[in-house]
């Protein structure tokens, strides 16, 4: 039995670029690109035609709707749909926006072929692709929790402590816990929040305002 095809749709203003990346993709027997468009409005008419995508590769820089626009109308109105940037820009501003937006990974224009198809395929299976340029850039710019009434103090300050390079061994002892009470609180909370691993906790505290940037 043949597997389901990967739908992807490709965002981008320029053309040739953007019928280059289609060209591309098509070269990978797991996708199927389903349709393309120059802008964030462009992609609102087109998507209603067309079966929905499993992954949409946007551009950032783009008029009429950009692509952080685009990111936060498909996260609001098409959940499933999962947002892989594909972006000129590198800078920690750009990244982390796109992904409170909501986008579930990040990767620059001069990236492979081989690495694009990595990225949507890792999205798909695992509902987020975090890099180094990604993973950088969050331990670059995370600072403190805001008020999150959802979560006790210790779970507050869990995320806080997430979001940086300690380990969880370290994480235990800045909190005074030991580290089975850190375990059952990591693992309390990637139950409630139906995560599988700490990047996937740092980023919903992102994409959820959890933590100030």
């Amino acid at each position: 039995m043949e597997t389901p095809k990967i739908r992807i749709a490709i965002i981008d203003d320029h053309t040739l670029f953007r019928n280059g990346v289609a060209a591309l993709m098509r070269e990978f027997d797991d996708l199927q690109v389903l349709f393309e468009a120059d802008n964030g409005q462009h992609m609102q008419r087109l998507i209603t035609e067309y079966p929905l995508p499993h992954v949409v590769l946007m551009d950032i820089n783009m008029p009429v709707l950009d692509g952080y626009g685009a990111t936060c109308w498909l996260k609001d109105n098409y959940p499933t749909v999962k947002v892989l940037a594909l972006s000129m820009f590198e800078d920690d501003k750009a990244v982390i926006k796109m992904i409170k937006c909501g986008a579930c990974g990040y990767l620059l224009k001069e990236s492979s072929p081989a690495e694009v198809h990595e990225a949507i395929r890792t999205i798909v299976d695992k509902g987020m692709y975090i890099n180094d340029l990604v993973s950088g850039k969050m331990v670059r710019t995370l600072t403190t929790p805001e008020a999150a009434p959802a979560f006790s103090k210790n779970e507050e300050t869990f995320i806080k402590l997430c979001c940086s390079e300690l380990t969880y061994k370290e994480i235990a002892d800045q909190m005074f816990l030991s580290p089975r009470t850190v375990d059952n609180y990591r693992e309390a909370l990637f139950q409630r929040l139906n995560l599988k691993s700490r990047t996937g906790l740092v980023l919903y505290a992102i994409q959820n305002d959890l933590v100030k940037l």
